[in-house]
């Protein structure tokens, strides 16, 4: 949660608007989902109140959270006021596994699942898999891919010109960005998952640039580290939001 509050302060210099701030840093549960989930419903629960608000006043949404489990909550809520939205996962993992699926338990891999009405997560579902595109997945499991596969969900690989693959993704529709920074090179933003061959951040904002000639929705943006070790120095997210301008500043 340091991170993301790091995103929002450097979003309100920036932008002069004061960020809404939902929960409290928490101790580290490491148990596996449910109990994860049954601990964070009621701040997930206020987050949905809040993009509830934001979404039906037509404003655009700009979200920093701490981790992707996060969209449990706020892509039903996208789904439900922006039902043509392309939902643009920039992400190393595909994180659409299920409960019974999953091998590791790990709730932030079912953060898809749930709004896709794969598996009931007491937020809500109405995402479906035609509006879903992913980008720079590169840690796939075999469900997922499987999944991926079946569906035919569009796959933006970290590798050639990606801007213009997204391009021809996006096919013109309404885009709401999800961003896990794991989705860039290791060592370019501080991450607690570094996965090899990841985009760059000029790649990255060349796909923002792409997005932008779409009608845009919002972005959350996820899994920011504060330091690149506990305690250490703060890392500023400005290189990251100037990869993000062009579709910040609209």
């Amino acid at each position: 949660m340091p991170g993301a509050r790091a995103i929002g302060e450097a979003l309100a210099r920036r932008t002069g608007i004061a960020p809404f701030v939902v929960g409290r840093p928490e101790p580290v549960l490491n148990k596996g989902w449910r109990e994860e989930l049954d601990a964070a419903l009621p701040a997930l629960r206020q987050l949905q109140a809040r993009f509830d608000d934001v979404l039906a006043s037509g404003a655009v949404s700009i979200a920093a959270s701490s981790r992707c489990a996060v969209s449990l909550a706020t892509l039903p809520t996208v789904a439900r006021h922006h039902p043509d939205a392309c939902i643009v996962w920039f992400d190393a993992h595909g994180d659409l596994n299920t409960p019974e699926a999953s091998a590791s338990g790990y709730l932030g891999g079912l953060a898809i699942s749930g709004p896709a009405g794969l598996w009931d997560s007491g937020l809500g579902s109405g995402l479906n898999l035609d509006r879903l595109v992913l980008v720079g997945q590169r840690d796939l499991d075999p469900f997922e891919q499987d999944l991926i596969d079946r569906h035919a969900i569009p796959h933006v690989k970290a590798r050639g010109d990606v801007a213009s693959e997204l391009r021809k993704a996006l096919a013109g529709r309404p885009v709401y960005v999800h961003l896990d920074c794991d989705v860039l090179n290791p060592g370019v933003v501080p991450t607690d998952y570094a996965c090899e061959d990841g985009l760059s951040l000029a790649e990255l904002q060349a796909c923002c640039e792409v997005i932008a000639e779409q009608a845009f929705v919002g972005i959350e943006i996820a899994e920011f580290q504060y330091a690149w070790e506990p305690g250490g120095e703060a890392f500023s997210p400005d290189p990251l939001l100037d990869a993000l301008a062009p579709i910040l500043t609209r």
